[in-house]
């Protein structure tokens, strides 16, 4: 039961970066008007990645 409490709580903080990650670009992008840098889309979707692998894992 713990080990999925733990697993809850990584999908969570997860989410919670990855939604902090989008709203800074989405402002970047609709206030500024800039296009965010490739790096720092990889680094989001690798973000995702591992979500994806952590909510995959048994």
């Amino acid at each position: 039961m713990t080990d999925i409490k733990q697993k809850k709580e990584s999908v969570k903080n997860h989410l919670k970066d990855l939604r902090q990650n989008l709203k800074k670009m989405h402002l970047s992008v609709t206030e500024e008007l800039l296009m965010p840098q490739p790096e720092e889309i990889k680094k989001l979707m690798n973000k995702m990645d591992q979500l994806l692998k952590l909510i995959e894992s048994k």
